[in-house]
């Protein structure tokens, strides 16, 4: 008697049909181009690392005044900005990383337009860290121009700083909150404290004698006046310490390299180096 015909089994061949497409199109289906990754101001600030035992290969294995004059001469090569060219510069090098049309107040840590800059009221205009009475260099191109010192701050903050030494203590300053003043010294907040100590090291380092210049130095003391010199070194050195550098400074020591100067700030890639020379 003849086999009766077996019943096809539809779902068995439907799946095996299913695979085959599937196996079919991964093969001939052109790979998936995945999403650029955008740029943060930890990604950036990671290139610093790139060139650094090249940039610094002078300075390797000194200490003292010999790691000094070794990284005088690294970082005195350079490009020079006009006072002028400052203001674009500084739009770039402190942009606010969460709004790109603001830029970021030293002292008073405000995120504020970049074309809010000037002399008025409420605007910012251009901070010298290492105050320019101080060695007496004005707006010069070389120190008074040069923007690993200069910064945008509040008009009246920065009136309030004028050129006082940095110290500890004083009065908290109204529309600052976070720093403080008396008559001779001035403390700023404490997220931006090693910043500060960081620009000074290195206005002491770059202006070391042999630019036509005053030999800018840190030293222990406030009030000094129209001496090319700052204070306090201790203080500083403190802050070096209690406020390592961060993402934002590293991004702007790196564009201060790539896109202005060509030199860097070696206290922030080396912190440790305040100590190895002071």
């Amino acid at each position: 008697m003849p086999r009766s015909p077996q019943p096809v089994r539809r779902p068995l061949l439907a799946a095996i049909a299913a695979a085959v497409v599937l196996v079919s199109t991964a093969a001939t289906a052109p790979a998936a181009t995945p999403a650029p990754h955008p740029p943060t101001l930890t990604t950036v600030a990671r290139t610093a690392d790139a060139g650094d035992d090249a940039y610094y290969q002078a300075a390797e294995g000194k200490t003292g005044p010999a790691l000094k004059t070794a990284l005088h001469t690294i970082i005195s090569e350079q490009s020079k900005l006009s006072y002028e060219q400052v203001w674009d510069a500084l739009k770039v090098t402190d942009e606010d990383p969460g709004n790109a049309a603001n830029v970021i107040l030293l002292y008073a840590g405000r995120s504020q337009s970049k074309t809010s800059n000037g002399g008025g009221v409420e605007q910012w205009n251009r901070e010298h860290v290492w105050a320019k009475s101080h060695g007496d260099f004005g707006t010069a191109t070389g120190p008074g121009t040069d923007i690993h010192h200069l910064r945008p701050e509040d008009v009246s903050v920065n009136s309030t700083r004028g050129n006082k030494d940095f110290d500890n203590g004083g009065s908290e300053v109204g529309e600052a909150p976070g720093n403080r003043t008396d008559a001779d010294s001035f403390e700023p907040r404490d997220a931006v404290k090693g910043d500060v100590a960081r620009m000074i090291l290195y206005m002491a380092v770059r202006y070391d004698t042999g630019d036509g210049f005053a030999d800018l130095e840190p030293n222990d003391q406030v009030d000094n006046g129209s001496k090319p010199f700052i204070g306090r070194l201790s203080v500083l050195k403190q802050w070096n310490l209690q406020d390592p550098p961060d993402a934002f400074e590293q991004r702007r020591n790196q564009l201060i390299f790539d896109r202005y100067q060509h030199n860097r700030n070696p206290f922030i890639d080396h912190p440790e180096w305040a100590e190895a020379i002071w």
